[in-house]
């Protein structure tokens, strides 16, 4: 065997224990006993310590410096560069570091679900203060030798190839759009509101119907509820959550297209990178590009919620809405809220980047946890116009920061901006999507994303493939093109 086969070999390995240790994440949030919290926190460690080591192994070392990199091929090629740079960010952070990262983390997810069941950040704030001290010091390692700061560190295990200087000039760009579009809509008439009870075993059903309809493979995949929607896996194991509200049916309905976005990027990928580097969603920006097109650009249109109100009325009969085109304004109808994850597509970006803001400034020193929740609640009301009125509608409401996903939030708005573009392409590759859309059919959608995103997994990087996809670089000019032209024509602006 050459180096090469056996570091590939030594790689599949590693690839499959990540699985596994993946699907521990996916039983804490879905069916394990509250009381194991403490044990799996400890099982949990374990496994980190285990895949750590593996990832810092000095064979790695020795294998990638006898290859010859001239002979190998494209796939060759991207699998070495992604090989280099995992091993490179492993052999910075201290085996125990990386091990104290995982227990805090994972009991700390059990704290912020029980504060926010409470609405008391107090109770959190010294265990995420932990959390943040801990990403701190991993950041430093990353960033230590290199012409970068914490937070940039941070970003590069999502994002590979962007900085928050790139992402500040982006979102620069975003947010005076946004919020005059978003004063204009809200001084217009609003649609009206879905109103009723609608029963959570059927919505459970029907969103099983959503998925197939999306090209979610069952076969190979599963739907269980939790509290935060996601989704887990990748290969042959692509698992989505998602939950239920009696009196708001689509926020089943939609977390469980986003979350179908990300399982079928990776069900598409190409079955001969199967735990391999290449096996996997290139970059989380790219992942969100996926779950955003597929929930709103396809699911959110027109002929596509006309689809929607005739599945509706088969489930539930005459449900206080009496066309098609008055349901397609209710499922976009821009409205007040706290919650990023229930956010109109206007309005769903002001929230992405109050959080960006935020943990630049907490990575930084700027910013302490003890000042984090007034923080919050200030920047939220300037921003949307009204105060938070609890805890758990504000600082509490999101999973990530208790995990240790700093540098995570950017990427929705990045994945927003992707699709966009994708949107822009897609719809000028099939000029006659919308009317398979009206039939319930997203097939042409999907394909396209499949053949021109999905398949290629990591084998180009994350720029690359949107680049590659759409034939130009990306850029937020589509994404307020569609905003716009979407909304002043929703509202009659």
């Amino acid at each position: 065997m050459t180096a090469y086969d056996d570091l590939m070999a030594f790689q599949r390995e590693t690839e499959a224990l990540a699985q596994v240790a993946g699907r521990l994440g996916w039983d804490q949030e879905t069916v394990m006993p509250r009381g194991a919290a403490p044990q799996r926190g400890e099982e949990m460690a374990a496994m980190e310590s285990v895949l750590h080591t593996r990832r810092i192994d000095p064979r790695l070392a020795d294998w990638l410096g006898r290859i010859e990199t001239a002979g190998l091929d494209a796939v060759g090629q991207a699998n070495l560069r992604h090989i280099k740079r995992d091993f490179d960010r492993a052999t910075r952070v201290p085996a125990d570091l990386a091990a104290r990262i995982a227990r805090v983390t994972s009991a700390a997810q059990g704290t912020w679900a029980e504060a926010r069941a409470a609405d008391d950040f107090a109770a959190f704030a010294p265990t995420l203060k932990e959390v943040i001290a801990l990403k701190r010091e991993e950041g430093a390692a990353l960033a230590e030798g290199r012409d970068i700061d914490i937070y940039d560190a941070m970003l590069e295990d999502y994002e590979p190839g962007t900085t928050a200087a790139d992402l500040e000039a982006m979102f620069g760009a975003l947010r005076p759009k946004l919020t005059e579009l978003r004063a204009a809509v809200r001084d217009a008439e609003a649609p009206p509101v879905l109103e009723g009870v609608f029963d959570e075993a059927s919505q459970m059903e029907l969103t099983a119907k959503l998925a197939r309809h999306f090209g979610y493979d069952l076969s190979t995949g599963r739907i269980d509820k939790a509290v935060h929607p996601f989704s887990s896996g990748s290969g042959l194991d692509v698992r989505i959550t998602t939950r239920t509200n009696a009196l708001d049916p689509f926020n089943c309905f939609y977390s469980t297209v986003h979350e179908v976005g990300h399982a079928a990027y990776e069900q598409g990928i190409d079955n001969a990178y199967l735990l391999t580097p290449l096996g996997r969603g290139v970059s989380m920006g790219v992942h969100e590009s996926q779950s955003r097109i597929y929930e709103n650009q396809i699911g959110r249109s027109r002929p596509f919620t006309g689809w929607l109100f005739g599945e509706m009325t088969a489930a539930y009969g005459d449900f206080g809405v009496p066309d098609a085109e008055t349901f397609y304004k209710i499922v976009n109808r821009v409205s007040d809220g706290f919650i990023r994850t229930e956010a109109d597509e206007l309005q769903y970006n002001l929230h992405v980047l109050l959080r960006f803001d935020l943990e630049r400034a907490l990575m930084s020193g700027d910013l302490q946890v003890n000042e984090l929740e007034t923080a919050w609640n200030d920047r939220f009301e300037a921003d949307f116009g009204y105060p938070v009125d609890r805890p758990s509608n504000g600082v509490l409401q999101d999973v990530h920061w208790s995990v240790g996903l700093l540098g995570y939030f950017p990427t929705y708005s990045l994945g927003n901006v992707y699709a966009g573009c994708l949107n822009d392409a897609m719809r000028a590759a099939v000029p006659d999507l919308d009317e398979s859309l009206a039939r319930g059919d997203t097939s042409a959608a999907t394909g396209w994303l499949r053949e021109n995103v999905q398949q290629h997994g990591g084998l180009f990087e994350p720029r690359e493939v949107i680049t590659r996809a759409c034939g130009k670089p990306p850029s937020e000019e589509p994404l307020l093109n569609y905003l716009e032209n979407k909304f002043k024509d929703l509202y009659g602006i």
